[in-house]
């Protein structure tokens, strides 16, 4: 598991080097990054190496932000295994909201059900050792 830390913020030039300067200058590291662009906003989704010196670093410059856990996976890299793991959470009747992947090679997913989520990717045969 890690910590994910989302802000919204507007979509113009120089707004994601504002998020990644107050994060850096808090000696902060990005380990995992995603921007989405719905009409005028943006929501930037990451995973810090320290959630509490980026959620202080961040709200004492004024940007609002939530965090949550979400889900690393460990996977091989070989086509279709995305595809494989996602079949396997909908099996299981679970929702995947989010997904990216780390500097590391690991998929991220945000889910609906953490706890169900570890336990099936615990039975996955598509991670690697």
């Amino acid at each position: 598991m890690a910590d994910e830390i989302t802000v919204t913020v507007q979509n113009r030039p120089g707004t994601l080097a504002h998020i990644g300067e107050i994060v850096g200058d808090a000696g902060v590291n990005i380990n995992a990054i995603q921007l989405t662009i719905c009409g005028g906003q943006g929501i930037v989704r990451f995973i810090p190496d320290d959630k509490t010196r980026a959620i202080e670093a961040l709200e004492s410059s004024g940007v609002r932000c939530t965090y949550r856990e979400v889900l690393l996976i460990n996977v091989l890299d070989e086509p279709g295994i995305l595809g494989s793991v996602a079949l396997v959470m909908a099996h299981a009747g679970i929702n995947i909201d989010t997904v990216y992947v780390t500097t590391a090679g690991q998929i991220v997913l945000g889910v609906d059900d953490l706890d169900g989520a570890i336990q099936v990717a615990a039975g996955m045969a598509v991670m690697a050792e």
